[in-house]
């Protein structure tokens, strides 16, 4: 046992294509939703792009050997699809898949896991011109992809990831508009939800093989009623159908929630398309988890005049976010480790037998470099030790919880927030690319070698 995890217990950090490579022209790249909306003036808060980033396309190989230094033994990384299929569909780029060769190959070298994620959110420009997520064809062209990129590089990454996160993909995508393609289509953008399930479900078809591990990576949140009364009760069941119960139900039981297609209005749209429940519904190797706090809603008297995005979903446009006192971040999210037991006890009611991963975990501080070159990240490193904890624990009760990944290995381009909030274990002068691991890198390197 180390610290009181088992054996063979996962300890990593995770980075997203988009926000950590740059080099968004090179090597036969094609452009994303997010070059597009990242170039679109008033798009990003600080009116930044990702056209550099990290440049983690260059510097990769030091940034894994620091990961390896930190005693972290996996790096789930993603691929972006428009450097393996430029235009979505069609041609496939062979120095795309070349890199993320070098990439697992570099990981496979310094004794570091690959886990890879096929798709973070950088849909190829072309497919999006075409539809997008709001169109059938799309799930098709992903599993495409998916097949192309397993084909080429099975052999050097066993763990497979293929969506992240579809909820802000829909959402924040499709919905409030505030991440790419920056659409705002109400309630249609439960069509999105569908295709992206399904192109999950066939991307998993196609590539399954007995050598491999395959799984989806969500970020379902403990959703609390404001007070006990049936309104504010009714505005957390409408939450939680939503960001929950909308896509764990389809993935584990087969079914989508009846009463959150009711409250949208798309019962109809999705009777026609039953069929591919089974397909979405596939067994899968594990599931991933991405939490970062719990969210309490209510549902006040009388229109609201400038609701929240956290909030602004079909079916619930009276529901509001409420502060409950809670200590936040400099996200504004509010801080409570018991809802990652939460929420993985959540799961595994619905799949006690399904492993899990906490894919995803950390938090965004003002962080500064201090003038004898140490970024002192106290309230990020008490953030990471409350929710390992948990972790823990957890494990100790029987939960089939099977790794840890903190989110970020390295400060980012942080989608729409653009440079102004910093992720990282690890600080990234943008000028000068330096990177430093800070003071929460160091407990948690202490942690696993103690």
């Amino acid at each position: 046992m180390t610290n009181g995890f088992p054996p063979g217990f996962v300890w990593g950090a995770a980075t997203a294509s988009y926000q950590v490579e740059g080099a968004v022209s090179e090597d036969g790249r094609g452009p994303s939703i997010w070059d597009t909306f990242a170039h679109t003036p008033g798009r990003i808060a600080d009116g930044s792009t990702d056209d550099v980033a990290d440049d983690h396309y260059h510097l990769f190989a030091s940034d894994i050997r620091m990961l390896a230094d930190l005693g972290l033994k996996a790096y789930r990384f993603s691929i972006a699809w428009p450097r393996i299929i430029p235009s979505g569909t069609g041609a496939v780029n062979p120095a795309g898949l070349a890199f993320y060769r070098r990439l697992a190959e570099t990981c496979l070298e310094y004794g570091v896991t690959p886990y890879a994620t096929l798709y973070h959110w950088d849909l190829p420009q072309p497919l999006e011109d075409a539809g997008g997520w709001l169109v059938r064809d799309t799930a098709e062209r992903f599993r495409d992809y998916a097949a192309v990129t397993h084909s080429a590089l099975s052999d050097v990454i066993k763990n497979w990831i293929t969506l992240n996160e579809p909820w802000c993909s829909a959402f924040l995508g499709y919905g409030s508009g505030e991440h790419a393609p920056g659409r705002t289509v109400g309630a249609d953008a439960l069509k999105a939800v569908h295709h992206l399930l399904l192109g999950h479900g066939l991307a998993l078809s196609e590539i399954r093989s007995d050598e491999g591990r395959y799984g989806i990576a969500l970020n379902p949140a403990p959703i609390h009623a404001a007070s006990d009364s049936a309104a504010d009760r009714d505005a957390a069941r409408r939450i939680d159908g939503l960001r929950n119960r909308l896509f764990l139900e389809p993935l584990l039981v087969g079914s989508y929630p009846a009463d959150v297609l009711e409250d949208t209005g798309m019962r109809s749209w999705f009777a026609q398309y039953e069929a591919d429940l089974p397909v979405i519904s596939a067994p899968l190797d594990f599931m991933g988890v991405n939490y970062y706090c719990p969210t309490t809603v209510a549902a006040p008297d009388g229109p609201i005049a400038s609701p929240g995005t956290a909030t602004t979903q079909p079916g619930s446009e009276n529901v509001v976010a409420v502060d409950t006192g809670l200590p936040t971040t400099q996200m504004g999210w509010p801080v409570q480790a018991s809802g990652l037991r939460d929420i993985l006890v959540t799961i595994n009611k619905l799949a006690p037998d399904l492993p899990l991963y906490v894919t995803e975990n950390g938090a965004a501080y003002p962080d500064e470099l201090t003038a004898d070159g140490t970024v002192e990240d106290n309230e990020r490193q008490a953030y990471l030790e409350q929710h390992i904890t948990v972790c823990r624990e957890l494990v100790s009760e029987g939960l089939p919880l099977k790794g840890y990944f903190a989110w970020s290995l390295l400060d980012n381009f942080e989608w729409a927030f653009g440079y102004s909030r910093r992720f990282g274990i690890v600080h990234v002068d943008y000028t000068t690319q330096h990177r430093t691991p800070k003071a929460s890198a160091l407990w948690l390197k202490h942690l696993l070698t103690e």
